[in-house]
């Protein structure tokens, strides 16, 4: 069976250890964003990981130590000394808001609020929680395990209590 892990790298090696993953035929998730960056002569827009230090793999309790070989890959994401699993429903939130053309940002970490669902638009699906900032509403979706959140903006008409 299949489970989804999240490993921690070292500062910078999100993309490096994507890719060594790949290149071994292991299923891995980098959720990115877009980031308007500036250097000394201009601005430059550039894809930057979403939660920083972390990824994704897709992988069976006996081999998550191959996960591990890549240079930069650190350790995964543990409770009790075993890896912890990425709950199915929490990724795909991240996958759908990530690629759908709402702007997203990174979102401090919410334990407590209302839960709600996206019953229509491009977020269609989503699951989070409901928040208010600056008048507007927006969906706060988390991956618990890693502590994360990030949020996008919603009609108050797209959803529903959950």
């Amino acid at each position: 069976m299949l489970y989804w892990y999240a490993l921690y790298t070292r500062p910078r090696h999100e993309k490096q250890v994507y890719e060594e993953l790949r290149n071994r035929a292991i299923e891995a998730y980098l959720p990115t964003q877009k980031v308007r960056r500036r250097w000394s002569d201009r601005y430059k827009i550039i894809e930057e990981p979403l939660f920083k230090n972390y990824l994704f793999v897709r992988t069976d309790g006996q081999n998550y130590r191959k996960c591990l070989e890549p240079y930069g890959a650190v350790s995964f994401v543990s409770v009790e000394g075993k890896p912890a699993v990425v709950a199915d429903e929490e990724l795909e939130a991240v996958r759908i808001m990530v690629t759908s053309e709402i702007p997203h940002n990174p979102y401090p970490y919410l334990k407590a609020g209302r839960k709600v669902r996206v019953k229509y638009g491009p977020l269609e699906g989503c699951e989070g929680i409901l928040i208010r900032k600056r008048g507007l509403d927006r969906l706060v979706v988390t991956v618990h395990l890693l502590q994360r959140s990030i949020e996008a903006e919603v009609d108050a008409a797209w959803i529903e209590p959950r």
